[in-house]
């Protein structure tokens, strides 16, 4: 650790000026970063954020409640749905990276908000035809269904394209260097997104009850009606902040390419030279996110998604079987989501007082022990009372969400502040994917081991991937 702060730079004096200034501010949080961020800007990061994250988290979970309606009682249609999502993911996540640091910023986001609302509309219109049952034929509901992946893919696409820009860059030069506005601001944002994981999901479910085809037409609508807003508003924020307008780095120039045969080998070569580029840059992007001196912090971050510990699909459905009513499930998944927000208030306490470096030590070891106790108990009760046990792993899960979510927002700090502005799409990007590849693998978990009376593995395997995190991250 000490080594970590010395990389850094930080002096003792340093660090006494970060403590004295997080506390006087803590006093009044409201006026936190004033100097460096106008209010007028935050306000309208924090719309366009919200209208982003709210209709991402809408839309997620509303596409599995109008798949479960469109194929009742089949798993293997969402679990494909869901697996070729993430695995574009990984696939094309360094391209977006390459795309983020060469682009102009206000229109990388501009292209992933409009893109991403677009394609989540069409999604809703092909969802509205197939469950309207309207007559497409065996073929044809095939091929809406492969559209439906294709379209869901590079939704996600521009999910990881907008969130990458605003939280990992964006905040970053808004933030000028305060470290103190870094914290809160990314500590409103992440309040953000756990808000709308709370309460997104829960304001279409309750529509979807009715009827699913008005959940379709209000997802559609919220989609559309959100364009302008966002549109209009990052852009407001790019023109107020002079420094988003700077350039990252100098264009790269781009190389001769010399016809071989003619304009149609010229073409081949043109386009064959292009792909090359493609592959060699996703090939250095990743040797340089392993070379990096934040790769450790960044891929024990990555090494949270391999669970099935989070009270999504996989683990309500484990619970419905082990005797948990649906009202229950909603309970536990309601407090687990409130301790999140909790510590979006504990993480900027505890990093003001101790450094972001212990600050994330700490938090990963509470929730390793939370869940290693949770689990503990599980396997404690398994064979002799289900639903003891059952409760058992719900507790640790649920106390342990302050220390994965707290976890979460000090490697977000480290990364921001080590990874050079230039870089910080690619190495973000090449971080997207390797989450995307972890949960991956918690899928595979879950299919490998498919019988309820096999959760205990996926399950150990989750606090297993917790364990290699801390480790990792302790080494760093």
């Amino acid at each position: 650790m000490a080594s970590g702060s010395n990389e850094r730079g930080t002096t003792a004096d340093e660090q006494t000026q970060l403590l004295e200034q997080q506390h006087s501010e803590a006093a009044v949080p409201e006026q936190l970063g004033e100097r460096s961020v106008s209010k007028s800007t935050v306000r309208k990061l924090y719309a366009s954020h919200f209208l982003s994250t709210w209709n991402s988290r809408v839309f997620e979970f509303g596409a599995v409640l109008y798949l479960a309606t469109i194929y009742p009682g089949d798993l293997l249609p969402m679990s494909v749905y869901a697996f070729t999502r993430g695995l574009c993911a990984i696939i094309f996540a360094p391209a977006v990276g390459q795309y983020i640091d060469t682009g102009n910023r206000l229109q990388v986001v501009r292209v992933s908000i409009v893109l991403q609302r677009l394609v989540v509309a069409a999604s809703c219109v092909i969802f509205y035809m197939l469950s309207s049952r309207v007559s497409l034929g065996r073929e044809g509901k095939m091929g809406m269904f492969a559209l439906l992946a294709f379209l869901a893919s590079v939704e996600k696409l521009c999910a990881i394209m907008n969130l990458v820009s605003v939280e990992k860059d964006w905040v970053v030069v808004v933030c000028n260097k305060d470290q103190s506005a870094l914290r809160l601001l990314n500590a409103q944002m992440r309040r953000i997104d756990l808000l709308c994981k709370l309460f997104g999901p829960l304001f279409i479910a309750l529509i979807d009850g009715v009827s699913t085809e008005i959940a379709i037409i209000v997802n559609f609508t919220m989609n559309i009606a959100s364009i302008g807003i966002e549109y209009f508003a990052i852009a407001r924020i790019y023109y107020e902040v002079s420094d988003l307008q700077k350039p990252k780095k100098q264009p790269r120039t781009e190389r001769p390419h010399v016809s071989l045969s003619g304009q149609s080998d010229s073409r081949f070569m043109h386009n064959l030279n292009h792909v090359k580029d493609i592959l060699t840059k996703s090939v250095t992007d990743f040797k340089r996110y392993f070379q990096h001196r934040a790769f450790l912090p960044s891929i024990a971050g990555a090494l949270l998604y391999l669970t099935v510990l989070n009270f999504a699909g996989q683990m309500v459905t484990w619970l419905l079987s082990a005797g948990y009513s649906s009202a229950h499930v909603g309970l536990a998944r309601t407090l687990s989501v409130a301790l999140e927000v909790l510590a979006t208030w504990v993480a900027p306490w505890l990093m003001g007082s101790i450094g972001p470096i212990r600050a994330g030590l700490w938090l990963s070891s509470w929730q390793l022990a939370m869940l290693a106790a949770g689990t503990a108990l599980f396997f404690r009760f398994y064979d002799e009372n289900p639903v003891i046990a059952a409760s058992g792993l719900v507790s640790g899960t649920i106390l342990s969400r302050v220390g994965l979510r707290g976890f979460d927002l000090c490697t977000q700090v480290i990364v921001q502040e080590d990874v050079e502005a230039d870089a910080r799409g690619a190495f973000s990007s090449v971080e997207a994917s390797w989450q995307n590849a972890f949960e991956l693998i918690s899928y595979a978990t879950t299919i490998i081991f498919s019988r309820p009376a096999q959760f205990k593995w996926p399950a150990l395997i989750s606090v297993i991937a917790v364990a290699t995190a801390n480790a990792a991250y302790t080494l760093y």
